[in-house]
This record gives C-alpha cells, structure tokens and sequence, in this order.
C-alpha cells in the first residue's frame, strides 16, 4: 500500500484546545534571525496578521507548514500536536490547507489536474466535504476552465484555483499569504465574499496580508507583526480607524472611509 493510501485520519484534540498556539517561535536562515518570540493563540476563527514588506509573514507561514528553511525554534501546537520539525506533507495532513503567496501553479498541469492531485490521499474518515465538483461550484469559473494549464489563466483565476486545491484537502485552518496580491478590485471584493463563505461553514482563516482593506473586512481580530515579532493586538474596527497606528507599524497611509 503506499504511503498516501495510508494515510491516517487525525484524532480531534480534547476540548478547550487551541486551534493553533504558537509560543516563543523564532526562525532562521542560516544565522539570520526572521522572527523572534512570536507567540499567539487561535481560536476556531478567522485573525489576520498585517505589516509591511520584509516584516517575517511568510516565514511564519513557511514555518507552520515546516518548508524549510527557515529552521524553527519554539512551539506551534495546531489541535494541540507539535508541529516544529514535523514534515510538511504530515502538517497539512493533519488538517492546514496552504494558499501560498504568488499561486505557486504548475503551468503544465490543467485545473483539474491541480484539483485531482491535491485531493489524493485526503482522509475521508470524519466525512469528506470538498470535492471538485464543490470546488466548481464555488468558482464556476474554474469549471469553465478545467482543461487549460495554470499559465493560461488569469490572475484572480490562478488565485480561485490555488484555493480550491488547498479546499479539497479538507483542512480545519486554511493559511492564506497575501491572497489579493496583484488581484483588480472587483476580484478582490469575490475573494471576500467567498472567504466570508467559507468562514460561515465553519472554516478557521489565517490571513497574512499588506491590504488592510482586505484584511479588516474579514478577521476581527488583527495582529501586527514588525520586524518578526508580533507588535500589536488589535480589532478591525480599531485599526481601520487609528491612522497613527497605521502610520507608526505599517508604512500606509490612513484607510479611505
């Protein structure tokens, strides 16, 4: 049998544990430190982590999924298992769907081809939800386009696609890093709305983004991270109204009301 036929279904953690707890976290590459003592707890909700460029938000990503490098020191415990020096085809298996930055497609595997490839393996055993056929349902657009390679699609079509493979996982958490990155205003505001979607159905969000905008539209809760560490706890609302805070930690210029 081999090893992806096998995979195990994951026990549910006792109740009254985290989603995802991260707790005195740095990473490096090489000697260069990229984050330090990052620590935060999630709920099953949606949060989102804001800042500038170069401030450590895809390292932290790289390093709950265990790409490597960076090399983790610290805690990430998701439904109350270690994840620090676990492989990444374990962590997602265990229920993190990754939407990485830039897509990361390969531009000579058709839609269906990302869609039938990510789903293999997946455990069936606490009831399968996504499927392809909900995948085109929710982007039927994507369904439209089944048979053309990642490199013929268009930017928002790339995006809709990178998030459908990561939803036919099935995961519990659903990373995305910089999901409205290059994206028209139109396509960003269907994002929203089918996060909002997916967060109803009971899906947690971890959302890593510079459009403020995008991010207080979803998540309530906003931690802003500088300089790899996590500078400030704050509310959507709070932080789409506090033009010095955006200033001081963001580099932006205030929020259009």
């Amino acid at each position: 049998m081999s090893e992806q036929a096998a995979t195990p279904s994951v026990a549910p953690a006792a109740e009254g544990t985290a989603l995802l707890e991260v707790e005195g976290l740095s990473a490096f590459y090489g000697s260069a430190r990229a984050l330090e003592d990052v620590t935060f707890r999630m709920e099953r909700e949606s949060i989102a982590i804001v800042g500038r460029n170069g401030m450590g938000k895809t390292t932290l990503c790289n390093a709950i999924m265990g790409i490597s490098p960076p090399s983790a020191h610290g805690s990430i415990r998701f439904d109350g298992h270690e994840l620090v020096g676990g492989h990444s085809y374990k962590i997602a298996r265990r229920g993190i769907g990754y939407v990485p930055q830039g897509r990361r497609l390969f531009p000579s595997l058709t839609v269906d081809e990302h869609l039938r490839i990510a789903s293999r393996g997946v455990s069936s055993a606490g009831g399968t939800k996504w499927t392809r056929d909900r995948v085109y349902d929710l982007f039927p657009r994507l369904a439209e386009r089944k048979r053309n390679g990642g490199a013929q699609l268009s930017g928002g079509e790339q995006q809709m696609l990178a998030i459908g493979r990561a939803l036919v996982t099935n995961p519990t958490l659903l990373i995305m890093d910089e999901p409205s990155e290059g994206l028209a205003p139109a396509i960003i505001e269907h994002l929203i709305e089918t996060f909002r979607q997916l967060e109803e159905e009971g899906l947690a969000i971890l959302l890593i983004e510079q459009n403020l905008g995008v991010a207080t539209a979803l998540a309530e809760r906003q931690l802003v991270m500088v300089a790899g560490s996590i500078a400030a706890e704050t509310t959507a609302e709070a932080l789409a109204n506090d033009t010095e805070l955006q200033r001081r930690y963001l580099g932006v210029e205030p929020l259009a009301h």
